[in-house]
């Protein structure tokens, strides 16, 4: 435990708040701070696989009005990676239905005595309406299409692993931009560490308002290709889109879909992630999704860290 300390001396310093709500409102020494602690932490678990005891006797609430797979089960392990508890909360048959408002839902659990509160809502600001509401710790799990901040980070620290210096890198987020808390997260974080980000995808789901904040946006797939360190490549949601953003799935493929013959032109130390879960034949062909340039699997273990990270760093804050 003593190399562990050593490791997170200057931490406090740099880091000073009680909640996670987003990756907008952080400094690049803030975001680099969580980076930094997610490191030390998966080194100091083997990889996230065994125990430390540095939350021993604090309780984690996962407040998911969403489903999740990976975010909820990566959050539970986090916390029980640190030696804290968790409590499970579903709004299916919870008193949300049968009334009682989000509020005071949360309010109740809170008064169960849980140190932190981890928030996944289809509402976009429902995290920073929670830490105004409540005492205890408040972290995003992300709020409907607004940020998704520890799959930012996580995503971030991937990188950052393969190509340490993230200065200068070119970053292409591919696909649905429109409805992607994953992309709002990755632009924020990545461009404030020096990163190129590159939005691509159908013009109905790329606005070209991002380029109002210094952010290239293009459509076609292949023009900028030869230029990318590292391509993200993001789910199509149907499930928030109201009308369909192009004319078949097939389509979509032909045009955007990472396969054998756009890796052929790709810089040969290229990576490919993909937040999860991927649709094979979509946005991505299984060869190159489970081929050697893809560190997606790598991105589910970074999950666990960055989240440990987040909740040792927000659970010792002072703000």
């Amino acid at each position: 435990m003593s190399t562990l300390a050593a490791d997170f001396a200057h931490l406090p310093a740099v880091w000073k708040r009680r909640h996670l709500l987003d990756l907008e409102s952080l400094s690049a020494d803030e975001i680099t701070c969580i980076l930094d602690a997610a490191a030390a932490f998966k080194a100091a678990t083997n990889d996230c696989r065994t125990k430390l005891s540095v939350l021993s006797g604090k309780t984690l609430a996962n407040l998911f009005f969403e489903n999740s797979t990976r975010t909820r089960n990566s959050f539970s392990l986090a916390a029980k990676r640190l030696g804290a508890d968790t409590v499970e909360f579903s709004s299916s048959g919870s008193s949300v239905a049968k009334g009682e408002t989000f509020i005071d839902t949360a309010k109740n659990i809170e008064a169960m005595n849980v140190d932190a509160v981890v928030i996944r809502h289809r509402t976009p600001g429902t995290p920073h309406l929670l830490a105004k509401n409540l005492r205890c710790t408040v972290i995003s799990a992300s709020d409907g299409p607004h940020e998704h901040p520890t799959q930012g980070l996580l995503d971030i620290m991937t990188i950052r692993e393969r190509r340490p210096n993230l200065a200068g890198l070119t970053v292409a987020l591919v696909g649905d931009i429109a409805h992607s808390r994953t992309a709002r997260s990755n632009i924020w974080g990545l461009t404030k560490l020096g990163a190129k980000v590159i939005l691509c995808g159908p013009a109905t789901l790329v606005s070209r308002r991002w380029e109002e904040f210094g952010i290239e946006v293009a459509y076609n797939l292949d023009d900028i290709l030869p230029r990318c360190d590292v391509l993200n490549l993001l789910r199509i949601q149907f499930e928030r889109q109201h009308t369909r953003p192009f004319p078949s799935v097939r389509e979509y493929a032909l045009l955007y879909a990472m396969n054998r013959e756009r890796m052929a032109r790709a810089k040969d130390n290229i990576l490919i992630m993909a937040p999860g879960p991927i649709n094979r034949g979509v946005e991505i062909t299984p060869d190159v999704a489970d081929g050697p340039h893809s560190v997606i699997l790598e991105q589910v273990t970074n999950g666990i860290a960055v989240r440990m990270a987040v909740l040792w760093l927000t659970l010792n804050a002072n703000d």
